[in-house]
């Protein structure tokens, strides 16, 4: 099996994970898929592999063939689940060899393309394989490009005895998408010293930054009235929720911000006059700038009770995750030998904050120094996304020289 067939089944599983389910997987599909991993990794000869009966995580390691020296025991992570912005049932890739860098028509039909003029970082990969969408689905290279890698790393250590190396560990988890990718990982079974996640995107990114991650829940309490006799008395839920929105800054919109920039996201807004709800989600790689974006929310909400009367509107607001930077700072070595094995497979790397989290950040804060790698995928969570296979091939390597970094 080749890495791009690899990769294909792998995207032939429905995985689409859904945050309103609290069980864990919260879709049956992803359950299905890492069992299906699970038994592949015992077929190519891993010999430790274990799984998770209540979760479904899939754990493995591959021992260690220097008995004599003692070398840090080093894991890969990716996650099965793909985004539930998009479906991912019954997903069609086509494979284009020899990319031209024009316009792709993903679906003739449905008048579906994907246009240069909107992605023009794809112009990079011209001559390069691409797989794409049909145009009604995503593709799941995000991360099922970093199972195949990952998978594909595994199967070679396995076929070549001879490569030393120190421990290999390896896990697949499930709803990364809904944030709770680790609510239940085992950091001392999995076994690793250090780690990274092989999530990220195009080819050459490695990132040891990401968001502080807040959420809040608004509820806003209104007053029902008869429109023809609503005069000082009526208060709408709505507006209530839409006083709070003009409150926060414009220009701290995900659509108005970049790089380390962060931002308030309106996510959800429902309801009617008598009681509406909204949610956001609040950002920031900045740590006092965090803090302050939480606080301006927080005023924002008192402003508005102000105006319309104490208890109108209730916040719920709780913080997610944090920033590792901080973390893996005192670990510098993860992110060097990281650096050192793209420069030695002839890959520019480039170091880039997350304008996200991921599982590493999480496990960071758990005690495993956990950075992010690229897989050579792009334009996630949607019927645009792509997979280049040479970048993949490419990480592919970069995963053997990074084990082969530690060993040295």
């Amino acid at each position: 099996m080749t890495a791009l067939e690899r990769f294909l089944e792998y995207v032939s599983f429905d995985t689409k994970s859904d945050s309103g389910v609290e069980e864990y997987p919260s879709t049956p599909g992803q359950r299905v898929l890492l069992d299906h991993l699970k038994k592949q990794l015992r077929e190519m000869g891993v010999a430790d592999v274990r799984q998770d009966e209540k979760y479904g995580y899939v754990y493995a390691a591959i021992p260690s063939n220097c008995p004599e020296r003692t070398i840090p025991a080093i894991g890969f992570i990716a996650h099965v689940d793909t985004s539930e912005a998009m479906s991912g049932k019954n997903i069609r890739p086509r494979v284009i060899e020899g990319f031209d860098g024009k316009d792709i028509v993903l679906n003739e039909e449905a008048g579906i393309v994907t246009r240069m003029e909107d992605f023009p970082e794809m112009k990079e990969l011209v001559g390069k394989t691409l797989v794409v969408t049909d145009g009604t689905t995503l593709l799941g290279a995000d991360d099922k490009a970093g199972v195949t890698e990952i998978m594909e790393m595994a199967s070679y250590f396995c076929a070549h005895p001879e490569e030393k190396h120190g421990t290999i560990c390896i896990a697949f988890t499930a709803d990364e998408e809904t944030g709770r990718g680790v609510d239940y990982f085992n950091v001392q079974n999995f076994g690793a010293h250090y780690a990274y996640t092989v999530d990220g995107g195009r080819l050459g990114e490695l990132s040891g930054e990401n968001f502080n991650a807040a959420g809040a829940k608004l509820t806003a309490q209104g007053r029902s009235v008869h429109p023809g006799d609503a005069y000082g008395r009526m208060i709408n839920a709505l507006q209530v929720l839409m006083d709070l929105h003009a409150l926060l800054p414009e220009k701290e919109r995900p659509e108005h911000t970049r790089d380390r920039e962060g931002f308030f996201h309106l996510t959800d807004m429902k309801g009617d006059v008598e009681r509406a709800s909204s949610e956001y989600i609040i950002r920031d790689h900045d740590d006092q700038k965090f803090e302050e974006k939480k606080t301006l929310f927080r005023q924002a909400v008192d402003t508005v009770n102000a105006k319309y009367g104490e208890g109108t509107l209730h916040l719920d607001l709780n913080d997610q995750y944090y920033n590792m930077k901080g973390r893996l700072d005192a670990h510098p070595d993860v992110m060097e030998k990281a650096r050192a094995a793209m420069e030695k497979c002839g890959v520019e790397v480039q170091i880039e904050p997350v304008r996200g989290g991921t599982d590493g950040a999480r496990l960071t804060f758990m005690g495993l120094p956990c950075p992010n790698l690229c897989t050579g995928g792009g334009n996630f969570h949607g019927k645009h996304e792509y997979l280049c296979v040479e970048d993949m091939l490419s990480t592919i390597e970069i995963l053997k020289q990074l084990v082969r970094e530690w060993e040295a």
